[in-house]
């Protein structure tokens, strides 16, 4: 794929979200030809342009990557012959290095890691023939980054063309325990339709915070900054981008002309101060420290914040479950019930089952009062507010709407990493909202 070459893109996303990136997409490469692809979006007729513009301004994409070539593969010595035939050398010289990650569907070979070493040595073979040496392999950040997937019958190689995952913004560097990957805040938001307009989601609030990735995630938005702009990519070292780089330069200066005032205000608030704190110095390097105001309170007590009258609020949060409903303040425990009151993990004769089963037991409790507790402060809170307010709760629960006692005006699948988890909205209006 030459320079302003058209060919074939690859997108993948987290499972759920490919409606969505397909959106996206189509807004920032209105000419380019998509094909529906399971796990993300297939683009025909791309340049490395493009790759480039989506790696910039994508927020729901986790990589972006460039087909090599497509082809038969059989055996370990039919894909070999195959990555054998590729031109590599205008990809990589013999100073650079190299890696291979493999997936598979459905792939008879019975080793992935022989797969990736047979075009690893297919790669090597063919710079040592042109060249008379070979590149070395990095496995934390090479130079060129290849993406070999197998099917039932053939393969397709890419040149992974972002290099580090596109949720790594390049700005967190303060964690909490379970922190949110940045793509999937901003599929949440996407879901939610939150553009950082009054007329789209209006003021916007996350009052279990943590180390601030959706608010952070909301407040770029608002301000109209590309989501890559302050990272480095693989592609910025790859022969064939070389001749593209005073574009890409271009590309960013633009991106950084076209940043404004956010038109809605943001707030983030966490029980814990040092999450707080956390937040505020993630929202500093990510350039949005203006549009935010951080506190630290109690998800349970923290009034709602002051809003124009005709100005709506999203409401927005991916509160503490599982092993993490054990929290500081009210938000992890029913009234009266502290850490030491839970049963201790493994306690009884040889960690038995009961003992586990009574401290899970006592956990779902305290969630089951947490969110209960949290519904009804919303209605105190939100609901009285004129212009309204929508609550989007991320939860593994699917019994969620039961335990808060409200109806769910909508509720779409995620997945947090290995766990799947649904993406309710609430209307707060006032009065009753009980199922």
């Amino acid at each position: 794929m030459a320079e302003l070459q058209k060919g074939r893109l690859f997108v993948p996303c987290a499972g759920g979200v490919e409606p969505l990136l397909a959106e996206e997409l189509r807004t920032l490469l209105p000419e380019v030809t998509q094909e529906k692809s399971r796990g993300g979006v297939a683009l025909v007729g791309a340049t490395l342009l493009d790759a480039m513009r989506i790696n910039l301004w994508s927020r729901l994409a986790t990589r972006v990557l460039v087909e090599l070539g497509h082809g038969p593969c059989r055996d370990e010595t039919e894909l070999y012959e195959f990555a054998r035939d590729l031109y590599w050398e205008a990809w990589i010289t013999p100073q650079q290095t190299l890696r291979v990650d493999v997936s598979s569907r459905n792939s008879p070979l019975p080793s992935l890691q022989f797969a990736g070493l047979r075009v690893k040595d297919a790669v090597c073979d063919a710079l040592r023939e042109a060249f008379g040496e070979r590149p070395s392999v990095d496995t934390r950040d090479p130079d060129l980054p290849i993406v070999l997937h197998l099917e039932q019958d053939s393969a397709t190689l890419y040149a992974d063309a972002s290099g580090e995952p596109l949720f790594k913004r390049g700005w967190r560097q303060d964690t909490g325990d379970a922190p949110l990957k940045e793509t999937l805040a901003a599929a949440m938001l996407a879901f939610a339709g939150w553009r950082g307009t009054p007329e789209a989601g209006g003021a916007f609030n996350d009052p279990c915070c943590g180390s601030g990735t959706l608010v952070i995630e909301a407040a770029q938005i608002a301000c109209g900054m590309a989501p890559g702009g302050q990272r480095r990519f693989a592609f910025e070292r790859q022969l064939p981008y070389r001749g593209l780089l005073s574009d890409w330069q271009r590309m960013k200066q633009q991106a950084r002309a076209a940043e404004h005032a956010p038109a809605v205000p943001l707030f983030g608030s966490d029980v814990a101060f040092r999450m707080v704190d956390f937040a505020s110095r993630n929202a500093e390097r990510a350039g949005v420290a203006h549009a935010i105001r951080f506190q630290g309170g109690d998800a349970l007590e923290r009034p709602a914040p002051a809003l124009p009258a005709d100005l709506p609020g999203t409401l927005m949060l991916n509160p503490p479950y599982g092993d993490r409903i054990d929290v500081a303040g009210k938000a992890g425990r029913p009234h009266g019930l502290a850490a030491r009151d839970l049963p201790p993990e493994g306690a009884g004769p040889l960690g038995s089952s009961p003992a586990r089963a009574g401290r899970e037991e006592a956990q779902m409790d305290a969630g089951g009062d947490f969110f209960n507790r949290l519904a009804a402060h919303w209605k105190r809170q939100y609901a009285p507010h004129p212009a309204g307010w929508s609550a989007w709760l991320l939860s593994p629960d699917r019994e969620l709407p039961r335990r808060m006692r409200l109806k769910e005006s909508r509720k779409l699948p995620l997945w947090n990493g290995p766990i799947e988890c649904r993406l309710f909205r609430f209307d707060l209006v006032a009065g009753s909202n009980r199922t």
